[in-house]
């Protein structure tokens, strides 16, 4: 298996969970794939994606595939762009850290 680095926006908001108190695990692996963030004890994967994830017919049908894998685990994956952490990361901090707390 490669060292996976993330990218500055998985880094800020991985950071920015943390500070509000989230376990998370940067780079999981779940036997089938990486995944940029996991919230274990909620069952949240997070998926930072770059625009290619929405642009490129291929990778579309490569996420709906890798997506599938976490539903048999009942993990539920949140995608959000590069551009939107970069723009709004307060705010998915937040709305993650009240998912979280609800999902206790």
């Amino acid at each position: 298996m490669t060292n996976i680095i993330p990218t500055p926006q998985v880094k800020a908001l991985d950071e920015a969970l943390k500070k509000r108190g989230i376990k998370t695990d940067l780079e999981h692996w779940d036997h089938h794939k990486h995944i940029d963030i996991a919230i274990l004890n909620s069952k949240i994967y997070i998926e930072v994606d770059g625009l290619s994830h929405y642009i490129n017919p291929e990778q579309i049908i490569r996420d709906f595939k890798r997506d599938h894998f976490s539903d048999g685990d009942d993990f539920r994956t949140l995608h959000i762009t590069n551009q939107l952490i970069s723009t709004h990361l307060e705010e998915i901090a937040n709305a993650i850290e009240s998912v979280v707390k609800e999902n206790g």
